[in-house]
């Protein structure tokens, strides 16, 4: 592995907050005068940063953060120490966690097929929940071109998966072709719209018939949809 990679692999732990808390903190030491770390870190928090806005917050049941907090504060018993900082890692530690399996995902396919190109590329996370990631997409704005890979979306026997393309200033979502049969697939289907649509677009996985949808629209369920969000360089 180069230390490009190194460093673009000590990053991307760093931003999803993975390293060992010695680590970390060594980490962040060396960040303040690596310029290369610095902007690594800060293009995986940026990467990563909209993923986890998709997630809703999560109250814990009432009154179990208070008792947690009061036994802290009692302390006295030798098994209590104070983890005031702690517990604040911890809330927001469990805010973000349903966001981690789909960063992961995002990084490995990231790394793979997805590098970006001067701010013209754009990438999605095709899926349910956070927790469930099916497609990873990346779109080249340059060359109009898409590519998607398959994460956890499995073939349906008799079924055909279709992907959309959904904009407000679109009356009806628009095919983009047939994908899932191979683990990759390149499209340049993407021609016939402007980038200003593609950027802000939604794109959305339907189950249809063998072969695809008989209407030119959605005619099954939509299994899994994303939106469209620029890589950061």
């Amino acid at each position: 592995m180069s230390d490009a990679e190194d460093i673009d692999m000590l990053a991307a732990e760093y931003a999803l907050g993975t390293l060992p808390a010695g680590e970390r903190a060594a980490t962040a030491m060396r960040a303040r005068d690596d310029v290369a770390l610095a902007a690594a870190i800060e293009a995986w928090e940026r990467r990563l940063g909209p993923l986890a806005e998709t997630v809703a917050p999560r109250d814990a049941p009432a009154g179990v953060w208070e008792k947690i907090e009061a036994r802290v504060a009692a302390g006295g018993d030798g098994n209590v120490v104070n983890m005031e900082r702690r517990l604040r890692r911890w809330r927001t530690a469990a805010i973000a966690a349903s966001a981690l399996a789909a960063s992961l995902i995002l990084f490995v396919g990231l790394r793979e097929f997805a590098q970006p190109k001067a701010d013209r590329t754009l990438v999605a996370v095709l899926q349910k929940d956070p927790q469930s990631p099916a497609f990873l997409v990346s779109v080249d704005l340059d060359k109009r071109q898409l590519t998607i890979r398959a994460v956890a979306a499995k073939p349906e026997p008799g079924k055909s998966y279709e992907l959309w393309l959904v904009h407000d200033d679109l009356k009806t979502p628009r095919s983009l072709g047939l994908v899932g049969a191979q683990p990759v697939t390149v499209s340049p289907t993407l021609a016939a719209y402007a980038p200003n649509v593609i950027e802000d677009a939604t794109l959305a996985v339907s189950l249809e018939p063998p072969g695809g949808s008989p209407t030119g629209a959605p005619t099954g369920p939509v299994l899994w949809s994303g939106k469209l969000l620029q890589a950061p360089q």
